[in-house]
């Protein structure tokens, strides 16, 4: 599965991480102290169709009750650290000190975005993630209270829609990620999708930083 891997991370810079993103691959540390960072071309790639996202009711009414407030790429750093962090379930991460460096680069260059859930001022889930030509490439989620984590996802799922892009891709999949449309094709069928959405131009801030609820459930549901 790693088609490569670097012990001495100082060789890794932020072109190669570009370019890994560019042929498909993506980055991963075996653990959080680990320096290695190995590149990933898995057999079955996760997607989530931009056109088939599945909105449950109960998540478009939190949405549109304006409970979380969605900020963007306000907090990168925060949220990168957040998805860095051991969980009760996941007791390792594949974010190592290295990898949030190259992403803290990655932002600079405006090529990194976070999508946050706020409540009451406080960070409270999120997701983030790197946007090349008309593909995005989600990366970690985090959350802290019931659907932070999904309300950030439906909208970015807007917010790549509204921008034009054409790939949303999620790596693996996991049952939550099925429940909103998720799906698993082979690692070459990815690569030609991976192949036209490079192509293809996304504007990240087509949709407008501070969207209504509203806006965001229209983009969503608008036929293609």
């Amino acid at each position: 599965m790693a088609a490569d891997a670097f012990g001495d991370v100082s060789g890794f810079d932020v072109e190669a991480l570009i370019d890994c993103y560019r042929r498909g691959l993506f980055p991963m540390a075996e653990t959080r102290t680990d320096d290695t960072i190995y590149l990933i071309d898995p057999e079955k790639r996760g997607v989530i169709p931009l056109d088939r996202f599945h909105l449950s009711r109960r998540l478009a009414r939190t949405i549109r009750s304006g409970r979380l407030q969605v900020r963007i790429d306000a907090a990168f750093p925060e949220v990168i650290a957040e998805c860095a962090r051991p969980q009760a379930d996941r007791p390792e991460t594949w974010i190592n000190a290295r990898i949030e460096t190259l992403y803290g680069e990655l932002v600079r260059r405006g090529m990194a975005h976070s999508v946050e859930t706020w409540r009451d001022g406080r960070l409270v889930g999120g997701l983030y993630g790197v946007a090349l030509g008309g593909a995005f490439f989600g990366e970690s989620m985090f959350s802290r209270e019931r659907d932070a984590s999904k309300v950030a996802l439906a909208h970015l799922v807007a917010r790549l829609r509204a921008g034009g892009y054409r790939l949303l891709d999620a790596q693996y999949i996991t049952e939550p990620l099925t429940q909103i449309g998720a799906q698993e094709i082979a690692r070459a069928a990815y690569h030609r999708r991976l192949a036209m959405a490079l192509a293809a131009h996304g504007d990240f801030y087509r949709m407008p930083a501070y969207s209504t609820p509203e806006t965001v459930l229209q983009a969503i549901s608008q036929v293609s």
